[in-house]
């Protein structure tokens, strides 16, 4: 494989099941050495979408190349060459964390001259060693969750895929976890996840984000919020934020009103200064503004406008 070319490239990839379309006309490039999100709701088509550049699922329509090779002739020669990882990932849970390793060495067929080795070498990256002789169905969620990745990657594949690594993980082991995830894209392997979390958005060099089985945007995170134009002010409301809420909602230029406790959170469009139309709005019925900030706009404020520009109704049934 050219070290030029993406990792991973897609041309009109879909998928359906029966009349459910889950993915739909995906294109889409992974540039090697970075860490991509493909960010969506549940039921958005990101499962869906991984496991067909895994070769695990085969796509409806479309094509695409993982590693050079091609999604449709060459799936298994790809599963040879990944890492893959989800949140229901099978360890056994009646074997040690060393003995997990050495169990998928085997399986993903490192050298026995240099399986001891990797093994140490993992363990030690990933701070498992005082914990290498533990069974692994006594270990915390956190910790079975690096024993996970240091089994997705004790072959040093040079693309990794998680999908929903971190749910339902507490919110220390999933920054322990990113760190994990930032040396191993440091290393040279390249990562691409799927994630409802918006805020872990931000800890990825690219984005895709997906609703409906459909790709809205694709950028940094910095590029996706800057094409959305908003404007976000923080307010705290003296009385009655709810008639506040409401208020600002009407007005044709506010994207979103949120409460954050005692504060709502304004997002204005169309370069509107969300502090002046909050005083002009609140002002003109009588409800005093106790403290106003302006803040900044993050992807979670740019994913909720542009499904809110979409004009769908919510995902009532799985497309993962």
């Amino acid at each position: 494989m050219n070290d030029d070319e993406p990792i991973i490239q897609t041309r009109h990839l879909s998928r359906h099941f029966g009349p459910l379309v889950a993915v739909k006309d995906l294109n889409l490039e992974v540039r090697r050495g970075e860490i991509f999100g493909v960010l969506g709701p549940n039921g958005a088509g990101k499962s869906t979408t991984i496991r067909m550049l895994c070769g695990i699922l085969n796509p409806t329509g479309g094509d695409g190349t993982v590693v050079g090779l091609d999604i449709k002739r060459d799936a298994e020669r790809i599963k040879e060459r990944i890492g893959y990882m989800t949140q229901r990932f099978s360890l056994y849970e009646d074997l040690s964390v060393e003995e997990n390793l050495t169990f998928y060495a085997g399986i993903y067929g490192v050298p026995m001259r240099r399986r001891r080795d990797r093994i140490r070498e993992v363990l030690d990256t990933t701070g498992l060693t005082p914990r290498r002789k533990q069974l692994s169905g006594t270990l915390s969620g956190g910790w079975k969750q690096r024993v996970a990745l240091a089994s997705a990657t004790i072959h040093q594949p040079p693309l990794l895929f998680l999908d929903e690594p971190t749910a339902g993980v507490d919110p220390v082991s999933r920054r322990d976890f990113w760190e994990q995830i930032h040396r191993i894209a440091h290393e040279g392997t390249t990562v691409l996840l799927t994630t409802h979390y918006m805020d872990e958005a931000e800890r990825c060099h690219r984005l895709a984000f997906i609703f409906s089985g459909q790709v809205l945007d694709t950028g940094t995170p910095q590029e996706v919020v800057a094409r959305r134009h908003l404007q976000v002010a923080e307010l705290e409301i003296e009385h009655d934020t709810r008639a506040a809420a409401t208020a600002l909602r009407a007005h044709a230029d506010v994207d979103e009103v949120a409460h954050y406790g005692h504060t709502l959170r304004l997002s204005t469009k169309n370069g509107v200064d969300p502090l002046a139309l909050a005083e002009t709005v609140l002002g003109t019925l009588g409800l005093p503004i106790a403290q106003a900030r302006l803040a900044r706009a993050t992807v979670e404020d740019a994913f909720v406008s542009m499904v809110r520009d979409e004009g769908r109704a919510p995902v009532t049934r799985s497309a993962a």
